[in-house]
Formats: structure tokens, sequence, C-alpha cells
């Protein structure tokens, strides 16, 4: 697998992380498209697919089955322009404690 990144996510974010150098953008309109994408992106050759919180929290059952097999490519879940969502579980943190089987404490 490729050490590249893949961003899904509003046009604005996709832009910003254009700008910050990662190559492969997907911007998307809204929650279907942003399904379908995903389950493209996924099957590419990516390390690291990189959406929104918004997108993480309504696609939570596609990225949790999608990732339930692998720990690769990653799903990095950031916020988008509007700011970080109250959250109830930790994405990165479940990530973790999947991945290497420690659970981080606050």
């Amino acid at each position: 697998m490729k050490s590249s990144i893949a961003v899904i996510a509003d046009p604005d974010t996709v832009t910003g992380f254009k700008l910050g150098g990662v190559k492969s953008g997907y911007p998307v309109e809204d929650m279907e498209e942003a399904k379908t994408t995903l389950e493209e992106v996924f099957k590419q050759d990516f390390s690291i697919i990189i959406t929104t919180e918004k997108i993480g929290d309504e696609l939570r059952r596609t990225i949790d089955r999608l990732t339930k097999t692998s720990a690769l490519p990653m799903i990095i879940e950031v916020p988008d322009k509007t700011g970080p969502s109250e959250r109830k579980t930790d994405p990165i943190g479940e990530l973790i404690k999947r991945v290497i089987g420690v659970e981080m404490v606050k």
C-alpha cells in the first residue's frame, strides 16, 4: 500500500487540504455522495482517508463496516470550517484501541 492521503469532505475543506499539499481530494455535496465516494476511495491504494466529523458521524455504520477487518486505510475525522462538533465517542481513541489494543485515557 502506498503512503498516500485522500480527503473526502465539503469543497472548502478539500480546498484547504489541497493548499496544504494533499493531492487527492474528493469534494462532496451531500451524505449520499459522501458514502459512495468513501466506499470507492476505500478500495483504492490510500493509507489515510481524511473526512470531516460531520461526515463521520452520519456515516458511522459505513465506516465501522469498512474498517472492521483492516486497520488500513485509516479514516481520520477532523473538524470542518464550522469547528469541532460535540461527540459522545472519540473515533481516534477507538481507532487506537482497535489497532494497538490500548485505551487512551484523558
